[in-house]
């Protein structure tokens, strides 16, 4: 059994350690102080889902249906896009993304990360949203974690649950150490200026996906 948890544990980690889109939205939000529990939540229930879903053997249906794939591949493209002009935008013309703050608390009661104050919070709705889209619309998503996930689970037989545990696990504890070791890095974005560079980083990244999804 622990050698089954540890070896989806492992397996896990190491799919989503990479750097993209979903990451870089968690490591941003986590930065900004902005929700960012609220979005590693998002995705670690969205993983340990699709890792459901992989494990059961529903993942046939979307093996049966392969338009279902293009059509998430196709749609987040062009999420991806419009996000990473978003970005663009934010970096090519700042809008008091950051702010020194020398003391005290923030409007909504939290305290602020190191000198960096966020001008304006976004409320939850939009930014779960856009996090369900980051995650639901990869297809990345789905051949990972439902189909190569769920196809190594099912070499455990028996145990392919407790495979599936281990993996979900490592979706929490990924997420959780991304969003919070985020806000330690507030002392570096203390200045727009530093968050124009971010918001650049971002726009390609995710304009870069959005091609390699586009070019499959």
């Amino acid at each position: 059994m622990l050698s089954s948890v540890l070896a989806g544990f492992g397996l896990g980690l190491s799919l989503i350690v990479a750097i993209g889109a979903q990451n870089l939205f968690v490591l941003r939000q986590g930065i900004r102080r902005e929700h960012a529990l609220a979005v590693a939540a998002v995705c670690a229930v969205s993983d340990a889902a699709l890792i459901a879903v992989g494990v059961s053997g529903l993942g046939a249906i979307l093996q049966a249906a392969p338009w279902l794939i293009g059509a998430a591949r196709w749609g987040g493209a062009v999420f991806l896009v419009v996000y990473a002009l978003l970005a663009a935008r934010r970096a090519l013309r700042p809008t008091g993304e950051a702010l020194r703050v020398e003391g005290g608390q923030e409007a909504d009661g939290e305290r602020p990360a190191g000198r960096t104050g966020v001008a304006t919070r976004t409320r939850p709705a939009p930014v779960i949203l856009t996090c369900l889209a980051l995650t639901w619309l990869n297809p990345h998503v789905y051949l990972d974690t439902v189909f190569l996930l769920g196809s190594v689970a099912n070499t455990h037989g028996a145990l392919r649950w407790w495979f599936a545990a281990g993996a979900a696990a490592a979706s929490v504890v990924w997420f959780v150490s991304l969003a919070v070791g985020a806000r330690h890095l507030g002392r570096w974005l203390s200045s727009p200026r530093a968050w124009r560079v971010l918001d650049g980083i971002i726009a390609v990244v995710m304009l870069a996906i959005a091609v390699s999804l586009v070019v499959g």
